[in-house]
Formats: structure tokens, sequence, C-alpha cells
């Protein structure tokens, strides 16, 4: 097993509140209206809160992957920040042994912010994560929140 991290970020041009409520406290609801192509639907159990588990299935467009299940760790909405970790599904059993994201959300303007992500994964085997997979880790984030953002400007009454 090798541990390893990394990280990313991307500005959006989204008040944080508006980013925080869509693509931190209602992901479950609104990734499958927004990114149809990979979201088949999504179920949690719990309120939402530090505690509760969000599972998200997934299209044949994301295959080998069928489901993820979080669990939430940390739904700060002082600080805009959440943790959460990959308790079932996803890539776990197949690459990592564990996977943990912790996403910060801070305002840089009115209507805009920067969306930190750290990213934290144990491998299964002993060899590090290649590269394509780890460029995957880090992709993934930005590109989900380049989809809310949009769908956010274009709905402007949507977690407003």
């Amino acid at each position: 097993m090798v541990a390893g991290s990394c990280t990313n970020e991307v500005t959006v041009n989204v008040s944080v509140d508006r980013i925080w409520k869509a693509a931190a406290c209602e992901d479950h609801i609104l990734l499958p209206k927004i990114i149809p192509q990979y979201f088949a639907s999504a179920e949690i159990d719990g309120d939402g809160e530090a505690g509760s588990t969000k599972t998200f299935n997934f299209t044949p467009a994301a295959a080998p992957l069928t489901f993820v299940k979080d669990h939430v760790e940390v739904l700060d909405h002082g600080s805009h920040t959440m943790k959460y970790k990959a308790i079932e599904g996803g890539h776990l059993g197949r690459t990592l042994k564990s996977h943990a994201f912790e996403v910060k959300f801070e305002a840089v303007g009115a209507d805009s912010c920067v969306v930190k992500t750290n990213i934290e994964y144990d491998t299964i085997d002993d060899g590090p994560l290649p590269e394509e997979e780890v460029q995957k880790l880090t992709d993934l984030p930005i590109r989900m929140m380049k989809s809310v953002e949009a769908y956010l400007i274009a709905n402007p009454g949507v977690c407003a």
C-alpha cells in the first residue's frame, strides 16, 4: 500500500454561498440533473450533515464504476469546508484501499470563489497510483465544479 495525495483548485463565477449550497449541501439532488450523462441517481441516508451517507449511482458512461457511497465527515457551513470519505464502490477495491476528499470554498468576490480540493488515498498494492489515475482524480472535481457553475449561471434562481 502506498499513501498519496493530490490537490487542485478552480475559480468559479458564482458566489460562495450558491456554489456551497449546490455542490456541498444539495449535490445529491443536483448532480443527476446537472450531469445526467454520468450521474444516474443519488440517495442520502441522513440529513446531509456530518454523519450522513450519500450514494451516487453512475450511468454506463462512467464504467467500470457503477456507484460510490460517501460518508460525510465534516460539513462546516461557517468555513464552507466539507470532508467526505468513500466507504464503498467507486475506486475502492479496484485501485484504492481508501479515498477521502476535503473541499474548501473561498470567496474572492461577490460573484466568484475558489474551490480547493485535497484528495488523499491509499493504493491497494505496493506501487504508487499511476499518473493517469492521479490526473483523473484531480480533473474530476474541476469538471464537476465547472458543470455546477454553468448550471447556476444558467439558472439564477437555483440555490439563490
